[in-house]
C-alpha cells in the first residue's frame, strides 16, 4: 500500500467514525439555556438575533444556550428548553 493509499483509507476511517460516534455522543448531552458566557455559546438563540456559537453578548442569557451532560442541566443552574422559552415569551410580553 503507497502512501496516497494509505493516507485516503485513514481520513475515511476518521470520517466514519465521527459520523458514528457523533450521534452517540449527542444522545447523551442536553442543551441547557442560561449557563453560557459571552462568546460562549453553543449555536442560535431563543431571540433568534443570531444563529452561530460563540456570538451570545451577555453572561447566563436565558436565550442562550450550550450543551452540557443530560441531567446536569438544572444542578448548575440551567434551564430546559421548555422553562427557558417560557421565560422568555414572559419577558417578551412585557
Amino acid at each position: 500500500m503507497n502512501n496516497k493509499q494509505l493516507l485516503a483509507s485513514t481520513a475515511l476511517a476518521v470520517a466514519l467514525s465521527t459520523v458514528v460516534t457523533a450521534p452517540a455522543q449527542a444522545a447523551s448531552k442536553e442543551k441547557c439555556y442560561g449557563v453560557a458566557l459571552a462568546g460562549q455559546n453553543d449555536c442560535g438563540n431563543l431571540a433568534g438575533t443570531h444563529s452561530c456559537a460563540g456570538q451570545s453578548t451577555l453572561d447566563n442569557d436565558a436565550g442562550e444556550w450550550k450543551l452540557v451532560a443530560k441531567g446536569t442541566c438544572e444542578d448548575i443552574g440551567g434551564l430546559l428548553k421548555a422553562a427557558a422559552k417560557k421565560r422568555f415569551e414572559n419577558k417578551k410580553s412585557n
